[in-house]
This record gives structure tokens, C-alpha cells and sequence, in this order.
């Protein structure tokens, strides 16, 4: 006997494959969603402070919502320009100073490394005029490669920072239109599933959206406190640029390496150009080893692992898994992902629970 499909088979078959097309659209559009991903998460966590705003009344005014979404936009946008502030007055403090003591430093290093050197039979002086030697000896044999390098890397510079402006000026743009036509879009993506499902969706959907606030207020408790641990770590050691570098480590945790490694960079500059010793370095060294110590193995697991449901060892375990399958993306949404997997997974035991095969 042939096999056959009925019509309402072929019909389930059918948009099936129409929204797995969809999504190898998606899949091959994906260098150009950057900006509408990026304002989608973006106005996923400003949304609630748009609807509260849009509820206020003074008196018997009405906040139209476009004007609450422009509030909160330009609100975000001076918070960041705001940590910007604070991060550029200490690079244009400490940039100068530290070329200032680049000859003092080599001239340290020169000290140590180059007995050591010569008894290996390496004769090198690793001051500034041997390393300006050495620099136009490889620049003089090799000119036309570096050229060809730096036209290059120009070209490739110039149209990877085209890039970037255009991502830095349409996001603002879609995040306005996506919070000023929030509910409305989800309207549609209710609607867009199909009735036997919608109950089940929306269900998940809800208990997804309560663990992401529960993941948001637990990674700015531990923003702030390792802003504040830091801040004052940095000031007992007697760093006088303890502030802005202990807050900009603390605000930037929430993107993997980056706010950890900026804030390392400025303190471990700091530290050459304000201690003469290797105090400065040592103090650096304790203070962001111990701070990623307690990130990693107590104020993640705790404040954000176990608000969103995850333990301890599932909180590690997630971040190193989505650090292996997808890099610094994976590492910046593990915990995230992990709470919608988790939901997920919650509904299929609780179906396979009441299946026949396991009751059976």
C-alpha cells in the first residue's frame, strides 16, 4: 500500500517547511540582524520602564507613549555616555603618563632580562634607541610588505568602522519602533501560533519572561556589588584612580572579559605609574584574582543561578558549555538561554511524566 498523507498532514508538512525556510532566511541574513537582535534585548529590558512611564499621570495628563519611549531611550543612552565619561578622563590621564615611563620601564626590564639574555647567548639592549634600531632595520628591509599590509588593513579598518556607525545609528532607530509597538508585536506572535498550542506557548512564554526579570535584577546586584568591591579595594590599596576604574569593572561584568579585562588594564597602568615598586602590581593582582573568585564561584551561582533556578554547579557548567559551542556570544547569553532551556525542559518532563511510555 503507498504511503499517503492526509490533507491535514500535507497542511502541517507544509508550514512546517515554510517556517523552517523562514528560518534559513534568518540563519543567512544573520551579519545584518546584529542591530535589530541588539534593539530587540534592548527593548526587551526597557519595556517595563516604558509601560510604567506611560501609566504615570500628572493630574489629568496622559504620557503618549511615543513621548515615554523617548524619555527612556534618551535616558539609556545618557547612562552610557555617562560611563563613557568616566572611562575617557582616566585613559587621557594615564596614556600620557605612561608614555612618560615607557624608557624607565624598559630600562627595568633591561636590568633583569639582560644578564639572563647574555648567559644564553642573546646580546640585546631593550632600551628605546636599540629598539628604534631594530624597528628601522625591519621597516627599511621590509617596506613594501608593510605597506601593502597597512593599505590592507586600512581598507579592511575603514569598512569595518563604516560598519559599526551605521549598527551604532540604526539601533536607536529600530529600539524606538520596537518598544513604540511592543504589545502590539506580541499580539501578532501570539497569533501567529497556532490555536492548539497557544495556551501551552503563552504559558511558557510568561514563565520565561518572569525568570529574564529574575536574571536582569540579579546581574545588576552583582554589577553593583563589584562596583562597590572594586571601588574600595582600589582605595585601600591607595590607587587614586580607584573610583572610575572599580565602577567601570563592576558595570561592565555583565559582558564576559570585557569590563574585567578593561578594568584590569587601567589598574595594572595605574600601578606602573603611581608605584615605583612591584607593590602596585602585586595589590592589582590580589584584588582582581580574588574578584574573579567571588564572581565566578559565589555572586553568579548565588545572586543570578539561584533567582532564575539554576544551582551553583549548573550556573559553571552553562558557562563554559555555551563558551565551547558559540564563544563570547555563547558566555554573554548562557545564563539567559539556560533559564529558557530550563523552562522548556520543566514541560517536557512534566508531558513525558504523563506520557504511556513512561507510565506504561
Amino acid at each position: 500500500m503507498p504511503f499517503s498523507l492526509s490533507p491535514e498532514q500535507k497542511q502541517s508538512a507544509f508550514w512546517l517547511a515554510l517556517w523552517l525556510a523562514c528560518g534559513l532566511l534568518l540563519y543567512a541574513l544573520g551579519p545584518i540582524l546584529t542591530p535589530f537582535i541588539a534593539a530587540a534585548i534592548l527593548a526587551y529590558a526597557l519595556n517595563g520602564a516604558v509601560d510604567r512611564l506611560e501609566r504615570t499621570r500628572l493630574g489629568k495628563l496622559h504620557l503618549p507613549r511615543s513621548l515615554a519611549v523617548v524619555v527612556v531611550i534618551l535616558a539609556f543612552l545618557a547612562s552610557v555616555t555617562a560611563l563613557v565619561l568616566i572611562v575617557v578622563p582616566v585613559l587621557r590621564t594615564e596614556l600620557p603618563l605612561l608614555q612618560a615611563q615607557i624608557p624607565d620601564a624598559l630600562a627595568r626590564v633591561d636590568t633583569i632580562l639582560s644578564p639572563r639574555l647574555a648567559q644564553l647567548g642573546i646580546h640585546i639592549k631593550l632600551d628605546g634607541s636599540s629598539l628604534r634600531t631594530i624597528l628601522t632595520q625591519q621597516i627599511m628591509t621590509s617596506s613594501d610588505e608593510i605597506w601593502t599590509t597597512v593599505l590592507a588593513s586600512a581598507r579592511v579598518g575603514g569598512s569595518a568602522l563604516l560598519g559599526w556607525v551605521a549598527t551604532a545609528i540604526l539601533i536607536p532607530v529600530v529600539l524606538f519602533y520596537l518598544l513604540l509597538d511592543w504589545h502590539r508585536l506580541l499580539l501578532q506572535l501570539e497569533n501567529a501560533v497556532p490555536r492548539r498550542w497557544v495556551r501551552q506557548t503563552v504559558g511558557m512564554a510568561q514563565e520565561v519572561n518572569a525568570l529574564l526579570a529574575q536574571y536582569l535584577r540579579g546581574q545588576l546586584l552583582v554589577m553593583l556589588v563589584l562596583a562597590l568591591y572594586y571601588s574600595a579595594a582600589l582605595a585601600l590599596a591607595g590607587f587614586e584612580v580607584a573610583l572610575p576604574v572599580g565602577i567601570l569593572t563592576g558595570l561592565l561584568v555583565f559582558i564576559p572579559y570585557l569590563g574585567y579585562g578593561l578594568g584590569l588594564v587601567l589598574a595594572l597602568t595605574a600601578a606602573i605609574l603611581q608605584f615605583s615598586d612591584w607593590s602596585g602590581v602585586i595589590a592589582v593582582a590580589v584584588i582582581y584574582g580574588a574578584g574573579q573568585v567571588i564572581e565566578g564561584f559565589f555572586l553568579t551561582p548565588r545572586l543570578v543561578g539561584e533567582r532564575i533556578g539554576l544551582n551553583p554547579l549548573a550556573v559553571i557548567f552553562a558557562l563554559l558549555a555555551f563558551g565551547q559551542l558559540f564563544g563570547f556570544v555563547g558566555v554573554l547569553l548562557a545564563l539567559p538561554a539556560s533559564a529558557v532551556l530550563m523552562v522548556a525542559f520543566r514541560h517536557l518532563k512534566r508531558h513525558y511524566l504523563r506520557s504511556s511510555f513512561y507510565n506504561a
